[in-house]
């Protein structure tokens, strides 16, 4: 029997059946904190009763102009940071204004009721103050999808490390700093190892586990310095035998703020790829979630700068430790990228700069360029100042520097109520399609910049992808 607590901790945040008893009690609340009493005319409360007189009414006005005044300033505040200071680099959503606001009317109104109520009134208006920020919050989750449950809220690291398995040791270490064409070059004995020699030739034991793996693993920052927190890694089935065979390489990136683990906690990628293995006899790409921030608010922007030399640690170290560790095809058409929002600009700029390490790429809610608050600020905090050497970085100008691509594939996706980042794939489908790459554009029905935009990516685009990595040269097949 699970405890109270972890009940609570694991409660999904998302279902109507929490959230529709919630949304009742705060519209209740609100309502006895608003309207005036209705008195009874007797001393013994017999007698009936009557409306309340002008003087009740009058404070029930007041009562109300807190309300209004509070919702006001909460689209006030929606105004000041996500359009005048642009703090999460995205337009916040109407739903996120209008609960924003109900947040602020809630509060306007607990403050009026507690200042002029009598002792029920004040005892309701306390009351209503944390539900006047819970309830709200509830309903943002809602609009972003991003918390699932408590856990997802509190947790920074919620996978253990890593059991590699018969994964650890299999490539020896002379895993070097890689090679043109390639990923890494230290792995290339591994894809001869075993079974799993040649491709198409590995049967999976009837020991396979079911399911895949995920846990979090340290990749040092050997050549680039970059301080990265742990990455999260998911080996499928496959990948957990006594005999494992060479897999292609997924390097996941999560949005900015976010961590690595956002993109399996909220994501869906270990369900999404569950489901692929287990269509594929346990055969699906293994994923290495990579940190390309540093702390949740970094923005890096991807590049090597004096914030943090990231596009060396993803696609020096991360693949170096990669080979190193893990059963997989050094073939450059075996390695894919995915993320989501900042992510996704980096995957973009990283399979546009390095056509000899990457191949695919599905880049979820990608903007055109890698972007903080402003151009300049971007191009002072990354660039040198240099506005010119800043829009160079742009995946736009990239695919036209190194183009034409071969044996290279883009999925771009977005909400499709998020129009900015609509025509963002839009432009980045164009550029892509001019320099050769395949390239899909699709959106995701009826959401916007959130992770609804994710989950339904992932479960939709993200097997197409697989698919195309599954071809590359020395990986067997499900």
């Amino acid at each position: 029997m699970t405890d109270p607590f972890h009940w609570l901790m694991g409660t999904r945040l998302q279902v109507p059946t929490k959230l529709v008893p919630a949304d009742v009690v705060f519209v209740v609340l609100v309502l006895l904190v608003a309207l005036p009493a209705f008195r009874s005319t007797g001393r013994d409360g017999g007698g009936g009763g009557r409306w309340p007189d002008r003087a009740a009414w009058r404070r029930t006005g007041f009562r109300a102009l807190g309300a209004v005044g509070g919702g006001l300033v909460g689209l006030l505040a929606c105004w000041v940071v996500g359009d005048l200071l642009n703090a999460f680099d995205v337009r916040l959503t109407d739903v996120t204004r209008m609960w924003v606001a109900f947040a602020f009317a809630g509060l306007g109104l607990a403050a009026v009721g507690l200042v002029q109520g009598g002792r029920v009134r004040r005892v309701l208006a306390a009351v209503l103050v944390p539900l006047a920020l819970l309830v709200p919050a509830l309903g943002v989750n809602v609009d972003y999808a991003a918390y699932p449950t408590l856990n997802a809220l509190v947790q920074t690291d919620p996978f253990p490390a890593l059991d590699l398995g018969a994964e650890t040791g299999a490539v020896g270490a002379a895993a070097g700093a890689g090679t043109s064409g390639s990923a890494s070059a230290g792995a290339a004995g591994s894809a001869g190892a075993g079974a799993a020699g040649a491709a198409g030739a590995w049967a999976p034991p009837a020991t396979m586990p079911a399911t895949g793996l995920v846990g979090t693993v340290r990749i040092p920052g050997r050549e680039s310095g970059f301080p990265a927190r742990p990455a999260v890694v998911y080996l499928p089935p496959a990948a957990r035998t006594a005999d494992p065979p060479p897999l292609p390489v997924i390097v996941s990136l999560s949005g900015q703020p976010g961590s690595p683990s956002d993109m399996f906690t909220v994501g869906g990628l270990a369900t999404t790829l569950d489901a692929y293995a287990a269509a594929h006899h346990g055969i699906a790409p293994i994923v290495v979630s990579a940190d390309q921030l540093a702390v949740p608010g970094h923005n890096t922007m991807c590049v090597d700068s004096t914030i943090g030399n990231a596009a060396t640690y993803v696609t020096r170290d991360v693949p170096d430790w990669i080979t190193s560790h893990l059963r997989v095809t050094t073939d450059r058409r075996g390695w894919g990228l995915v993320g989501f929002s900042q992510g996704a600009t980096c995957a973009m700029q990283f399979l546009a700069g390095h056509p000899d390490r990457f191949s695919a790429a599905l880049a979820i809610s990608s903007e055109p360029q890698p972007i903080d608050r402003s151009p300049q600020n971007s191009a002072d905090e990354a660039f040198g100042g240099s506005l010119s050497r800043w829009r160079a970085a742009a995946p736009g100008a990239l695919m036209a520097a190194n183009r034409p691509y071969s044996d290279t594939s883009v999925w771009l996706t977005a909400g499709s109520t998020d129009g900015e980042f609509v025509r963002s794939a839009q432009h980045l489908g164009s550029a892509a399609r001019a320099a050769g790459i395949r390239t899909r554009v699709a959106s995701a029905p009826g959401s916007g910049h959130d992770w609804n935009t994710v989950q339904w990516s992932v479960s939709n685009e993200l097997p197409h992808e697989a698919d195309v990595l599954l071809t590359a040269p020395g990986v067997v097949h499900g």
